[in-house]
């Protein structure tokens, strides 16, 4: 994902602005792994592959999602990081 890719997102719960974490890049500085949070709701989205994990609640699937994010802890020193608020 570009960087400049986060300014044409939001929160597909709340409509809110999302800040961004990045964890990994790669040679042309684009975003590998990263995790973006919802200003207003707190929620966060995981960053797999370049690619942003944006679906509303009710379509999302924590058992996919959770071991990513357990492995960032691990990695990149991350503390209790919960997806949904």
């Amino acid at each position: 994902m570009q960087l400049k890719t986060i300014n044409k997102l939001c929160c597909p719960f709340d409509k809110s602005d999302l800040d961004l974490q990045v964890l990994a890049k790669d040679t042309e500085q684009n975003i590998i792994e990263g995790i973006l949070t919802c200003t207003s709701c707190q929620r966060k989205y995981p960053i797999v592959y370049g690619v942003p994990i944006m679906a509303p609640d009710e379509y999302r699937q924590m058992q996919l999602e959770q071991p990513i994010v357990e492995k960032w802890k691990l990695e990149y020193d991350l503390v209790d990081v919960k997806l949904l608020p």
